[in-house]
Parts: C-alpha cells; structure tokens; sequence
C-alpha cells in the first residue's frame, strides 16, 4: 500500500509543472520596489548606467519568471517585461500618490521614509501595483502569487485584478479584503477589517461582477462589510465602523451603525 501511494506521489510530481517558490518571485518584487524606492534597502547605486543594468537584470529575471510559470519558454513573454518595464515610470508615480496619501492622511506617519520602511499598508499597495500590472498584461499566476505573499506578511488581501485609483490610503490594515471584481476610485480610505466581497460565492457567477464599486473620496472605517456586485458606495460617503451594506449609498452620505450600549457606573460602598 505504502509503495503505491509513493508511485502515485512521484506521478503527481512528475505531472506537476515546475514553479519558482513564492519567496523567490517575491525577491522579484522586492528587489523591483527597493530599486524604485532606495528607502526600502541600503544599496546605493553610483552612476545611471548601474540603474539602467539593474533595470536590465530585473528584466531578464521577470522573463525567467515568466517562462516557469507560463510553462513554455516564449517571444511573447519577453514583449511582456519590455511593456511592463516600459510602464515602471507611471508605475512608480501612482505609488508615490500612494505615499502622498498615507503621509496626509495619518497623524502618526512622520515622513516619507516611514512609510515606505515601515507601513504594511503601503507594502500591501505596492505588490499589488506590480501585480496589477501584470494582470494587465494577461500574464498567469504570478500576480496572484504576488498578491498573496504580500497577504501573508499584512493580513491584507486584495485581488491583483481588482481596479484601485490613484491615492489609496490603508491605514493599520489587517484583515482588509478586496474582491477580484473591485472597483475603487480615487482618494479612498480604507481601515483595518473591511470587506469588499461577493453576495455569493457561486462558481457560475466567476465572469459577473461580485464585488462593490467605490467611488473618489469615500472613507470606509474599520470592521465595515460592503458586498454584492451592483452595490455602488457614493463619492465623497462615510461608512462607518462594523457597518453591514448589500445596497448602493447615495454620493456624500454618512452610514453608521448604532449599537445599543449601556454604561452602568458602579457604586462603590
């Protein structure tokens, strides 16, 4: 029996195609943003052409990456890197509105350096960024992988494919979701715990849009849940914390949940 399933394990590694580790496709990434955003590591490059060869490498690695998990060693994938390579400067500029938003609208982030160092908000945003642009590029796995590892590490989970405008503030972040079918504006503001997710988790429904559309300017508070596909959150709204929405909210409205609770003060004898 044992040797069986030990010729059953060995088929399934033979049949199973061979994929970088997730560490060694998130040194990708790392090494991309570290490369962006010196802040992030202790080299210093000396000289512009040692930026465009460490640009140039991180292409060739991306191509590498790219022929593991797509299967196939193709022409296509190095038009690929080239297209997402081309589009790093606009790449870099959103995620500096990313900054520009953290540093605005949080009390406690100091500088830019902070953020880029030590917000996981920002670390989260920044995987996704590239992850996106991938997606963008019909490229396979990778961006999903990239996506998760960055999950792993924050506890925030957003869908490479979701679409996310320019100035996204995530602050303290854990828990946050963000379905594959989201759509986000510009100047949102996201805290700890919020879901925007699916009505229903039917595998029928994987080509419909499931997840809601938020508009410019809204500020979800933590621990809110915000679902279905056709729910559309206003401009300029408030939701509130620990709020439940399956319906659209009008533009600059203000949702809050009232709890009932009662404080009793003690008498002390």
């Amino acid at each position: 029996m044992e040797k069986e399933f030990y010729k059953f394990i060995y088929q399934q590694q033979k049949e199973t195609e061979t994929v970088p580790p997730n560490e060694e496709i998130a040194t990708w990434v790392n090494d991309l943003i570290c490369l962006l955003f010196p802040e992030k590591s202790d080299i210093n490059l000396s000289s512009e052409k040692e930026v465009e060869l460490r640009f140039s490498d991180l292409r060739s690695e991306l191509i590498n990456l790219l022929d593991a998990t797509s299967g196939c060693m193709t022409n296509g994938n190095k038009e690929k890197a080239d297209r997402f390579f081309s589009n790093t400067p606009e790449l870099y500029r959103i995620l500096n509105t990313d900054i520009e938003a953290l540093l605005a609208g949080d009390p406690a982030a100091r500088t830019r350096f902070e953020i880029i160092r030590a917000y996981p908000g920002f670390y989260a945003i920044s995987f996704y960024r590239i992850a996106h642009a991938l997606f963008d590029l019909t490229i396979p796995l990778l961006p999903r992988i990239i996506t998760e590892y960055a999950h792993s590490k924050t506890g925030i989970d957003i869908h490479p494919a979701a679409e996310i405008g320019e100035y996204f503030f995530i602050d303290h972040g854990t828990g946050i979701v963000i379905g594959e079918t989201t759509i986000i504006g510009d100047h949102v503001k996201l805290y700890q715990g919020v879901t925007l997710g699916a009505l229903s988790v039917d595998k029928s429904m994987a080509s419909v849009k499931r997840h809601p559309t938020v508009e410019d300017h809204v500020i979800i508070y933590s621990g809110a849940t915000i679902l279905g596909g056709e729910t559309i959150i206003g401009h300029h709204s408030i939701i509130g914390g620990n709020v439940w929405l399956t319906k659209s909210v009008p533009s600059c409205s203000t949702v809050y949940h009232r709890p009932d609770i009662e404080v009793v003060e003690q008498i002390k004898s």
